[in-house]
C-alpha cells in the first residue's frame, strides 16, 4: 500500500514594515484563512525592510496557530537586519526559515508526508 499526502501551499508575502499595523494586518489574514492539516504557510519576507516587536508577535502568533492545526509555517528571503532581529531574539531557532522560496519548495518535494 502506498500513502501520499501533498501539501496545499499557502504564500503571504507582506511588503515595506512590518510594524504594528502591518502586524495586524497579517494576524488578521492568517487567523480569516483556517489552518487545515498538511498545509503548508510560507511567509517570504523578501520585501520586509524594518519589523518590530509587533511584527514578530504577528509571526509568532502565526507559529503558535497553525502547530495548533497541525500545519507547517516557515518563513524565507530574509533580508540582513530581518534575520538579526531572528537570531538576537533567538526565534531562529523556533522557525523553519530557508534562504528563498525553491529552497522551501524543494524540500516539501523531497518529504511530502512530513510535517
Amino acid at each position: 500500500m502506498t500513502f501520499t499526502q501533498e501539501y496545499q501551499i499557502n504564500v503571504l508575502q507582506p511588503q515595506g514594515c512590518l510594524n504594528l499595523h502591518q502586524g495586524e494586518i497579517l494576524r488578521e489574514k492568517l487567523a480569516s484563512l483556517a489552518p487545515q492539516p498538511y498545509h503548508l504557510w510560507v511567509i517570504d519576507l523578501a520585501q520586509v525592510d524594518f519589523m518590530d516587536s509587533s511584527g514578530l508577535g504577528a509571526l509568532v502568533d502565526g507559529l503558535s496557530t497553525t502547530r495548533a492545526q497541525g500545519c507547517r509555517l516557515v518563513i524565507c528571503n530574509l533580508q540582513p537586519a530581518i534575520r538579526m532581529i531572528f537570531e538576537l531574539t533567538q526565534l531562529d531557532s523556533q522557525f523553519e526559515i530557508f534562504e528563498n522560496y525553491d529552497a522551501i519548495k524543494t524540500t516539501v518535494n523531497a518529504s511530502p508526508t512530513t510535517l
